[in-house]
């Protein structure tokens, strides 16, 4: 019986005690965890900025003039008298056809004129006497018109074998096969001993003159169109001072030394490429550009006066590849800023809609920062070139984001 008494006081103690934990709970205050401070990131204020507006184009080196070198009459080739891959001069002699045929074609065809104008004054002073008697009735009407025809075919004769003679020595001068540029000769396709004929399809040797030299790039119509729509909106000017000077960047990468001048745009759109071409005029005094080479040129498009630059760090791309920035909006939170960019400036993209003169965007601490996230923002200063930026654990991540909103 005693042992039932110390049961139930345990148990009626046990109850107590509980019920006195719940009332402790239930009269405590829930504070919960307290509000975390606003994230440290560093912006950069978009500003109006003048700036080059300029297009890198890929294209290939050409002659500045070709001049392919045939024979214009025929017969053997009796010297070469340059060296293959040399520079030769306009007028140089390069090949020499052997001029015996030709030289015994002048010597009849001026054999053939002293004939005719020996027969001349015999032939003109008769017709001359039989004009004169011919009104005395002195000989006749046919005697006189045979005597006028065989003058007029005497002088027919004398103008038929001058032309003769002037043709056989034009001829005879082309035996002498000479340079009609300056420039460089490549190879010889014959040699000495060949036979040639007057105007054949494969040429003798070529000539290129190399300096100036042109360089030709295809530009898409697309691009084409787009400068244009810029021009009439007044965003462009190609007004400024040396707006048709072109830089050139060799195969290797590196610049060439001389800037050259844009000559002009073709008027011609290629329907297999969809592209026109332009042409650009460089000296080579070197000879350092060869015709054929692959090159990259930097052509200027114009200036633009108020163009809005954007470090590319403080751009980020959604899912879908579509660019954003996120900047400090008025209630110091992060906000979403779609933007449209053109082209890349350096390390900074050119922004042609979604940002304003004044926006402070956030180029630092944006490691999983979402928009409406509250930001404490601080001016961001980039390392000097070479130098690694300092790392601190209250400090923005200095890397870019590439993450989704």
């Amino acid at each position: 019986m005693h042992q039932t008494h110390s049961r139930i006081l345990v148990f009626l103690m046990g109850v107590f005690i509980a019920g006195l934990s719940l009332t402790s709970c239930k009269t405590t205050p829930d504070d919960g965890p307290p509000p975390s401070p606003p994230r440290e990131v560093g912006f950069v204020v978009i500003k109006p900025e003048r700036i080059s507006i300029t297009t890198e184009l890929s294209g290939r080196t050409s002659a500045f003039q070709v001049a392919e070198i045939r024979p214009q009459v025929s017969g053997l080739i009796q010297k070469r008298l340059f060296v293959e891959g040399s520079q030769v001069k306009v007028g140089q002699v390069l090949y020499q056809i052997d001029a015996a045929p030709l030289e015994a074609t002048l010597k009849n065809a001026q054999a053939a004129l002293h004939r005719a104008e020996a027969s001349l004054p015999s032939v003109q002073a008769k017709a001359e006497r039989f004009k004169n008697l011919v009104a005395i009735k002195a000989v006749s009407q046919q005697d006189y018109d045979d005597m006028a025809a065989a003058l007029a075919q005497i002088t027919a004769d004398i103008q038929y074998w001058s032309a003769t003679v002037e043709t056989a020595r034009i001829n005879l001068a082309y035996t002498r096969i000479t340079a009609p540029i300056s420039g460089r000769i490549g190879r010889s396709n014959v040699t000495a001993g060949a036979i040639v004929t007057a105007y054949q399809p494969i040429p003798l040797a070529t000539i290129q003159q190399l300096d100036p030299i042109y360089v030709d790039v295809p530009q898409s119509t697309t691009d084409l169109l787009r400068l244009q729509s810029r021009l009439q909106k007044g965003s462009l000017n190609q007004h400024e001072k040396d707006q048709d000077k072109v830089k050139l960047i060799l195969e290797d990468g590196a610049p060439y030394a001389l800037e050259g001048t844009l000559q002009f745009s073709d008027v011609t759109v290629d329907p297999t490429t969809g592209s026109i071409t332009l042409r650009a005029l460089f000296p080579n005094p070197d000879g350092v550009l060869l015709p054929g080479m692959f090159v990259q040129t930097i052509i200027k498009e114009g200036v633009s006066a108020q163009a809005l630059l954007v470090p590319q760090q403080g751009v980020s791309r959604d899912p879908k590849g579509n660019p954003y920035a996120l900047i400090i909006d008025a209630d110091s939170k992060a906000g979403f800023r779609p933007l449209t960019l053109d082209r890349a400036i350096g390390d900074k993209w050119l922004v042609t809609a979604g940002l304003a003169p004044g926006d402070q965007v956030i180029v630092e601490g944006l490691l999983m920062l979402r928009p409406g996230t509250p930001v404490k923002g601080l001016p961001f200063e980039p390392a000097p070139a070479g130098q690694a930026p300092a790392s601190s654990p209250d400090a923005p991540s200095q890397k870019r984001s590439e993450g989704g909103v």
